[in-house]
C-alpha cells in the first residue's frame, strides 16, 4: 500500500505537468500566438525582403528576417555611415563607419512584453541605469572584460547587422530562442527598442 501511494504522489505532479500544456512546444506554440496577436494587433506591415538602404520606412514596416522564428526588426533611424576626416583645399577625406565583427557596441534600449499594457523597463538614460550595455558584435560566446560583455541575444547582433551604423535606432521583435537565456529558459518574447553607438 505505501508503494502504491509512493507512485501516486510522484506520478500524480508529473501527470498534471503533462495535462495543463507546459511543456516546451506548447509554450512555444503559446509563444507564436503572442507574436502573431501583437502584429495583428498593432496592424504591423510585414516585410519579407530586406528593405534597400535607401528604403523610406513606414511606421508600421517591420522586415521578417530569414533563417529565424519571428524575428522582426523595425528601423527607426539610420546613424551615421561615412565621418569627415579631413578636409583640405583640393579633397575631402571621409571614413565609413559601418560596424564590423568585434566592434564593441554602446547599448541604450527600452525592453517590454508583447501583451497589452505591458510595463516597460528602460535603460535609456543615465538615470534608467548608470552605464549602457557594451558587447562585442558578432560574438555570443566567450570571455568579456571591464563593462563589455558577451551578448547571447542573436536577435541584437541581427538588429546591429541591419542597422548598419553607429546612432542608428531600431524597434525589434525578439522570440525567446533569439534572446537573452533568461528569456530562452522562461519562453518570453519582448520587443527592443534599441539606440546604438561604437566605442572608440
Amino acid at each position: 500500500m505505501k508503494r502504491v501511494i509512493i507512485c501516486l504522489l510522484i506520478g500524480l505532479p508529473i501527470l498534471f505537468n503533462s495535462c495543463t500544456g507546459n511543456t516546451y512546444s506548447a509554450l512555444r506554440k503559446q509563444e507564436d500566438r503572442l507574436i502573431a496577436n501583437y502584429l495583428s494587433r498593432n496592424a504591423i506591415n510585414v516585410l519579407t525582403a530586406e528593405p534597400a538602404i535607401d528604403y523610406v520606412w513606414g511606421e508600421k514596416d517591420y522586415y521578417k528576417v530569414p533563417g529565424y522564428d519571428n524575428l522582426y526588426f523595425h528601423l527607426i533611424s539610420r546613424g551615421d555611415s561615412i565621418r569627415l576626416d579631413t578636409i583640405s583645399a583640393t579633397k575631402v577625406d571621409t571614413v565609413d563607419m559601418t560596424i564590423v565583427l568585434n566592434d564593441v557596441i554602446i547599448a541604450r534600449y527600452k525592453k517590454f512584453g508583447l501583451t497589452e499594457y505591458a510595463d516597460t523597463l528602460s535603460y535609456w538614460t543615465t538615470l534608467d541605469q548608470a552605464h549602457p550595455y557594451e558587447f562585442f558584435y558578432g560574438r555570443t560566446s566567450g570571455t568579456a572584460s571591464g563593462y563589455t560583455q558577451i551578448c547571447e541575444a542573436i536577435g541584437w547582433h541581427e538588429a546591429v547587422r541591419l542597422m548598419k551604423y553607429p546612432e542608428s535606432m531600431c524597434q525589434i521583435i525578439v522570440p525567446s530562442k533569439q534572446g537573452f537565456d533568461s528569456d530562452q529558459t522562461s519562453v518570453t518574447p519582448y520587443v527592443y527598442i534599441l539606440h546604438i553607438k561604437v566605442k572608440n
